[in-house]
């Protein structure tokens, strides 16, 4: 975790309003939670049980008013987003050591391909002795072409990816070479959006399409390469069009209509009602 949390601003305003250390406390919380899960910043229970604000009320042992204010804080302060149900932290490279985790998955899928080798080596050898067909039986070639289709699977277009990238968005900040990082997001990109070029190349157009990604925004910001690959969340939002050139963004970097029409928040708002 980033040892730099108390300079930063946003951190230092949170310690100046009501219920400030308590809402600095959830914030070191989610934290924990998220770098727990290990999935770009989602916090989840499990892959298909996100925390609602009850049950984050229970694991902070905190005031579910307070946990609420919270969230809501850390929305409108563009700390967190809030994906259907499922809570995000936003900038999640700047919090962690992403390299580490991306250490940490790649041995975590190392371990599973480990264990999953041992246990077919087990069955292969019951199959062997039941005078069962084996993978031994099948002929050397076919073990031979199956083992270079794998291998041309596996292969991650890194060049090409690259190329396209400069062809479809001249007017973003190039990319000179292709270091051992960048390859690293950018086969972990590869693999989940299913070895597919092309989607490569509707991220790249829609990058160079959007005027907020181009720097018409309060901060002048610009996206690049890097932040495009970095993490399993950036891509993704701007394949689903979340820069594309169709709402306002108003004062603090925060769509209001967008942020109240939130389903976190209308959920809370239904509730409400009901009581």
């Amino acid at each position: 975790m980033s040892v730099s949390m108390f300079d930063d601003e946003k951190i230092r305003i949170i310690r100046k309003m009501p219920e400030g250390n308590n809402i600095l406390l959830i914030w070191i919380y989610l934290l924990t939670l998220a770098g727990k899960c290990n999935a770009g910043g989602a916090i989840w229970l499990a892959e298909d049980v996100p925390y609602t604000d009850e049950m984050l009320a229970t694991v902070t042992d905190m005031p579910l008013n307070t946990v609420r204010l919270a969230i809501q804080t850390f929305v409108k302060m563009r700390m967190v987003d809030v994906e259907g149900n499922t809570i995000v932290l936003l900038n999640w490279e700047k919090h962690q050591n992403i390299e580490g985790l991306e250490r940490i998955r790649e041995q975590k899928r190392q371990r599973v391909a480990r264990h999953r080798a041992r246990m077919k080596a087990l069955t292969d050898g019951q199959k062997e002795c039941n005078v069962t067909v084996t993978l031994r039986n099948a002929p050397e070639e076919n073990r031979k072409e199956e083992d270079k289709n794998r291998e041309r699977e596996e292969r991650v277009p890194y060049r090409q990816i690259a190329d396209k990238y400069r062809e479809l968005c001249p007017n973003l900040p190039q990319i000179r070479t292709l270091s051992n990082r960048r390859k690293t997001h950018l086969s972990a990109r590869w693999r989940q959006h299913g070895r597919s070029i092309e989607l490569f190349e509707e991220a790249f157009r829609k990058l160079a399409a959007s005027k907020f990604c181009n720097g018409e925004n309060q901060r002048g910001w610009i996206a690049t390469f890097d932040w495009l690959i970095k993490n399993d969340e950036n891509m993704v939002k701007v394949l689903e069009g979340k820069y594309d050139n169709r709402m306002e963004v108003v004062s603090g970097g925060t769509d209001r209509k967008h942020l109240e029409e939130h389903p976190f928040f209308n959920r809370k708002r239904r509730q409400s009602n009901s009581a």
